[in-house]
């Protein structure tokens, strides 16, 4: 029995996957816990414009994350910290700092999209990548110099 499902749903697919499952399986189990409905001709209509109305929207996410991502531009970006004689840093950089001097320069970056390749914890440049989206990852600078 041919079925399209409607949300995500282990060793089966992904939601507006049309699958090929058992008829019993599908009317004892996965219909009525409202996983799979049966594919028929409307209902294969309303996959199609899922489908296209979620790629529209990845789209826009996507074209988003990449007008951020030029604004942004080069983006160095500055961060004071105490650090011993011979440079190691007090602590280390992390990416809540890094998200605060982004909101200083007037970009709102979640803080869980940072991503800092090694630990920071010596003064001197770094490069670091915001995962703005998938497909998205833009790097920006970051110089850590001692505070005075």
């Amino acid at each position: 029995m041919q079925v399209i499902l409607l949300k995500d749903f282990e060793n089966l697919g992904s939601k507006n996957d049309l699958v090929e499952v058992k008829s019993g399986y599908a009317r004892n189990y996965l219909i009525p816990k409202k996983i799979v409905v049966v594919a028929n001709d409307t209902n294969k209509k309303i996959r199609l414009e899922n489908i296209k109305q979620a790629n529209t929207k990845l789209q826009k996410v996507k074209d988003n994350a990449l007008s951020i991502a030029k604004a942004i531009g080069a983006g160095n970006l500055v961060i004071q910290m105490r650090a011993s004689e011979n440079g190691k840093i007090f602590g280390s950089v992390t990416p809540i700092q890094i998200a605060d001097k982004l909101k200083i320069k007037g970009f709102h970056i979640d803080r869980k999209i940072i991503k800092i390749p090694e630990g920071i914890t010596t003064l001197g440049k770094y490069e670091i990548l915001l995962h703005l989206h998938k497909e998205v990852i833009h790097p920006i600078q970051l110089e850590v110099v001692e505070e005075k």
